[in-house]
């Protein structure tokens, strides 16, 4: 995993304060994605005395200077995670549980390009996120 001690992006001059250290910390350990909210409860459960806005804060720079992945839930809701990823993918989301798969999409990436170009735009970025069922909850949903 990464770390944004250890690597800031380039021309990043964000202060190391004992509230990013122990955000980054707790994202370190997190497999899923959190919200801002559960994050901040988290970290109150650790022990760890980082207000809301404060976590807000962290995350969106954190967020602005790539060592966090963002999603939007189905439901609207911002989520954060430290991806294993460090360059540009994609993600498949389960509607049910929340379990997030990251992948590559170069189809997807051409697409984009292609487009932006046809209608006369440069600098394109985007994002992709697929929601669905995974095997498990598809599984368990045939059961009942």
């Amino acid at each position: 995993m990464r770390s944004d001690v250890e690597h800031p992006r380039k021309g990043s001059e964000q202060r190391v304060t004992r509230q990013r250290l122990a955000v980054s910390a707790a994202l370190d350990e997190l497999e899923d994605f959190v919200s801002t909210q559960e994050l901040h409860r988290l970290l109150g459960a650790r022990g760890d005395s980082v207000s809301l806005p404060t976590v807000y804060r962290v995350l969106q720079s954190m967020a602005d200077d790539g060592l966090v992945d963002v999603l939007r839930r189905g439901d609207g809701e911002v989520v954060y995670r430290r991806c294993a990823v460090e360059h540009h993918h994609h993600h498949l989301l389960c509607r049910n549980c929340g379990r997030t798969v990251e992948v590559e999409a170069p189809a997807v990436e051409q697409w984009a390009v292609r487009t932006a170009a046809a209608h006369g735009f440069t600098e394109a970025a985007h994002t992709v996120e697929i929601f669905g069922l995974c095997p498990e909850c598809t599984a368990a949903k045939a059961m009942r």
